[in-house]
């Protein structure tokens, strides 16, 4: 019965990572174009947000890889 619930859990816990790289990506972008927008407005120009959408996806990238290699490390 233990083991059943214990591996129950550890389904969820995967399931839960999957969902999670599922909404890294464009989370990290709107939160980089909105940082951007609000920098764009107080300095008066209108290229930061497209550094901010880059620099967003970039960190996702590295969130994803960062959970993608904890999955495969657990997984051997």
């Amino acid at each position: 019965m233990a083991d059943d619930n214990n591996s129950g859990l550890k389904d969820f816990a995967k399931a839960e990572s999957m969902i999670q790289l599922a909404i890294i990506m464009p989370a990290a972008c709107v939160i980089g174009w909105l940082l951007g927008s609000v920098l764009d407005r107080w300095l008066h120009t209108d290229w930061i947000y497209v550094a901010g959408i880059l620099v967003g996806a970039v960190a996702g990238f590295v969130q994803i890889f960062r959970v993608a290699s904890r999955y495969m490390k657990d997984a051997k």
